[in-house]
């Protein structure tokens, strides 16, 4: 029997009991809705994850130390045995970073606490310095007023919090001056008799600087300890020369020298996530420390696979529950059409295309069942999706969608629901397939 008699032949029969057949291509239906609708959930919150993430600057930078550090880990202080002999993390160190494949930028980390004055007020806060890069932060969309206007402008970019303290109008600030007063480094010379710089000098100086922009968040989600206070580009802050804890620490060394300046920590940032790993190990064979977020969300990209197979499975019981359905109605098929499989096979039908035939309706029902799930599940997810953003918008925070549908998905749900009902279609098929055709004429 050809492809496409048996097609035919097939959509005839599921004609002829509609009801019965509609009810079972409903339940694959519902069973396949679950299925797309608890993955879509799964993948939904781990693109979200992943995409808060992503924008926060997070998971394409790697944070630097040198082994002279002190390490501390588990409440117990750690020093590496040949600490002495370890590589400072200076200007030539930061040059040879730079120059590592897939290495965009190199920048170290500058923060200081002091006081800052507005209108003859003193206020004390901690100074930021960031690149220019963070402009992309997701902590600066929709923020009030711009992003600084070049890497070495003098201005300055207010946490919300702080202007609060400032102005409770925020708005009044932007386009305002307001002072830093900060400690400069001064290098020494003629300390010795041989006249050698030994170390530095403070210098107490003030820089204005023109407030052009409020943000509600904290750039890098916090996690890079810029929680609250004010920014200033990183450029400007290096210019400044602004005395640094590594600056003090240095001067007690005797490997270190005094003269040089030394970093506490860089922050790499790679053209992407995936080439974390590489610079990373990189970085470590130039004998630094190296950290990125990807270490520490290790454990939550297996949380996030462990939920996705629970989702599964949950979702496919009610699959497996219409399965049950597709064999109570060929079964029922068979009895109904004995006398008909008899003819088929009286006048030369075999074995095979008895077979053929339920398989042909079981994968009917499968595919259109198939293909109703995906849009009924599609509409659950786009209920989810507007119910959250509704809660959202009630705790005054922005909607997110929570639930996604790759097209991956689409096509192996469909699989899926067909071949699930070729397997429940396989003890009906072939019991149709051993009837006796004399038994099946003689059957009323």
């Amino acid at each position: 029997m050809k492809f496409y008699d048996t097609a035919e032949l097939a959509l005839r029969n599921l004609r002829q009991s509609m009801l019965r057949n509609v009810l079972t291509t409903l339940g694959v239906a519902v069973g396949i809705a679950s299925l797309v609708a608890f993955l879509s959930l799964g993948i939904g919150l781990q693109s979200m994850f992943s995409k808060r993430l992503g924008s926060s600057g997070l998971f394409d930078t790697i944070i630097v130390s040198s082994r002279r550090e002190i390490r501390i880990d588990g409440g117990r202080r750690q020093t590496t045995s040949d600490r002495a002999q370890a590589r400072a993390l200076d200007e030539p160190a930061r040059a040879e970073i730079q120059k590592l494949p897939n290495v965009i930028e190199v920048f170290p980390e500058i923060r200081f606490l002091t006081e800052l004055r507005f209108a003859d007020k003193p206020f004390v806060t901690g100074v930021f310095g960031l690149p220019h890069s963070a402009r992309d932060n997701e902590a600066f969309e929709g923020m009030k007023g711009a992003f600084f206007s070049s890497p070495e402008a003098s201005e300055v970019i207010l946490h919300i919090d702080f202007a609060r303290d400032v102005d409770q109008n925020t708005d009044n600030l932007l386009g305002k001056e307001l002072v830093v007063r900060y400690a400069e480094r001064q290098a020494l010379a003629g300390g010795t008799a041989d006249g050698e710089d030994v170390g530095y000098s403070v210098v107490r100086r003030e820089q204005p600087l023109r407030i052009v922009g409020i943000v509600e968040s904290e750039p890098y989600g916090g996690f890079r300890g810029m929680r609250g206070g004010v920014y200033i580009p990183i450029q400007l802050a290096e210019r400044l020369n602004v005395v640094q804890a590594s600056d003090l620490r240095s001067v007690t060394r005797d490997t270190a020298d005094p003269g040089e300046r030394t970093y506490t920590s860089l922050t790499v940032r790679t053209t992407g996530a995936a080439q974390v790993p590489s610079v990373q190990a990189a970085i470590k064979k130039l004998g630094f420390r190296a950290f990125s977020l990807q270490d520490a969300t290790r454990n939550l990209q297996r949380f996030f696979a462990v939920l996705d197979l629970f989702l599964g499975i949950f979702g496919s019981l009610a699959l497996a529950v219409a399965s049950l359905g597709i064999i109570n109605t060929l079964v029922m098929a068979i009895l109904e059409r004995r006398r008909e499989i008899g003819v088929m096979k009286a006048i030369g039908a075999s074995d095979r295309d008895v077979k053929g035939l339920f398989f042909a309706e079981a994968g009917l029902i499968g595919a259109v069942g198939g293909v109703s799930g995906v849009l009924l599940g599609w509409a659950i997810g786009r209920a989810i999706n507007f119910g959250t953003a509704i809660y959202l918008r009630r705790q005054d925070l922005p909607p997110e969608d929570v639930w996604l549908v790759p097209w991956w998905l689409v096509l192996a749900a469909v699989g899926i629901s067909i071949g699930v009902t070729l397997v429940a279609g396989l003890y009906p098929a072939s019991r149709a397939a051993k009837l006796d055709p004399v038994q099946a004429l003689r059957y009323e």
